[in-house]
């Protein structure tokens, strides 16, 4: 039976880091908050319903979402983990839920890129590199990683803790290390670890022989490799256009196009293991201004359609999940949390797709294996 698993951002808390390169009091909230409408019509700024701009700092307020999330289907979060060669960022919400009794099943994606100011158009200058170091610097993260791993709430598959990789092409003697730390999991009682790659942006293919599966990162993989002549065509015509108007420099996407591209996609599921991707929405002009990405289109009823011929697809080649973009990813548009336009539509609509596995959610002090 295929679950949804929504991708999660930790970004709604303060953090020094963040303090000192893009002003104090910094969150993810602060790109949502000052979005401006680039065209008429445009949905922005995005406002959360009841205006409820958490702190992931509150326990209430991480409790608040897992029961919205058991409420309407969603099976767990998959939480993105920044680790910088032993530097840790953004860490505090995950490690109190590390620490709660009760949740619903989760696991991580190691968002594996330096940090620069993109959002500020100086994409050159880093803010903090990614590092890779030896066996040294693999066994400390390792070894934190499986705090997370002993926990019954964290997905395994066949006893093997799940953990997504961002971007594999990225990491030197990526298959040296990615055998170092099951062997290292091995020693711990578990049967393995499973390593899922993302396709996305940044790879096209699997990349290491040490992974057990990939992923499909929506929409960005189909925007990148998946249109054919004619789509190219036509999204440049009308891009064109679109910005000669209204005197903006976006790319556009077209909502029924992405979706029909990847609900068509055919895999060689003999070959790699492989998990589906979905995406809700798509707007990130929170973050990038003029030069934003938007997806045009979307609607809770388009969703929902698409939704649930992903969902037969993936039950059709035996895949556990599917990965949504996104649980709260406000500055890049793509969210399911209720907002002021939608209100609780777009989870009803995952609701009405994964109706048959309400019972098993949200369960206590069991081990969630699938």
């Amino acid at each position: 039976m295929t679950k949804l698993l929504a991708f999660y951002l930790p970004q709604y808390h303060t953090f020094p880091e963040n303090d000192e390169w893009w002003g104090k009091g910094f969150t993810e909230w602060t790109n949502v908050k000052r979005a401006e409408k680039c065209f008429r019509g445009h949905n922005q700024p995005r406002v959360p319903l009841d205006n409820n701009y958490y702190c992931l700092l509150d326990e209430n307020d991480i409790k608040h979402q897992m029961e919205l999330a058991k409420k309407f289907n969603v099976y767990g979060f998959c939480y993105y983990h920044y680790w910088f060669n032993g530097k840790l960022l953004m860490e505090k919400p995950l490690e109190k839920i590390r620490q709660m009794e009760q949740k619903i099943p989760y696991c991580m994606c190691w968002a594996n890129e330096p940090w620069t100011r993109a959002w500020d158009g100086k994409n050159k200058e880093v803010l903090i590199g990614q590092e890779y170091g030896g066996k040294k610097e693999w066994e400390k993260h390792i070894e934190y990683l499986s705090q997370y791993f002993n926990d019954e709430y964290y997905i395994k598959i066949d006893g093997k803790p799940l953990l997504v990789i961002y971007r594999t092409n990225n990491i030197p003697n990526c298959d040296e290390m990615f055998r170092y730390w099951k062997e290292k999991c091995r020693e711990k009682g578990f049967e393995d670890l499973y390593i899922v790659e993302e396709r996305n942006s940044f790879q096209k293919e699997k990349s290491s022989k040490q992974s057990d599966a990939t992923l499909d990162f929506e929409p960005m993989y189909t925007m990148d490799y998946c249109r054919n002549f004619f789509q190219l065509g036509y999204d440049k015509i009308r891009r064109g256009m679109f910005n000669f108007i209204t005197k903006n420099e976006k790319l556009l996407y077209d909502y029924d196009m992405l979706w029909k591209i990847m609900i068509k996609r055919k895999y060689d599921t003999d070959k790699t293991k492989r998990f589906l991707g979905a995406f809700v929405d798509w707007d990130n002009t929170a973050r990038r201004g003029k030069k934003g990405t938007i997806v045009l289109k979307s609607t809770p009823e388009k969703f929902e359609k698409y939704l649930k011929e992903q969902k037969d697809k993936a039950e059709k080649m035996h895949s556990e999940f599917i990965f949504v973009n996104a649980w709260n990813e406000w500055a890049e548009g793509t969210y399911l949390e209720p907002d002021e336009k939608n209100q609780y539509a777009y989870l009803e609509a995952v609701k009405n797709v994964f109706f048959n596995i309400v019972s098993t959610l949200f369960p206590l002090k069991s081990r969630i294996t699938v």
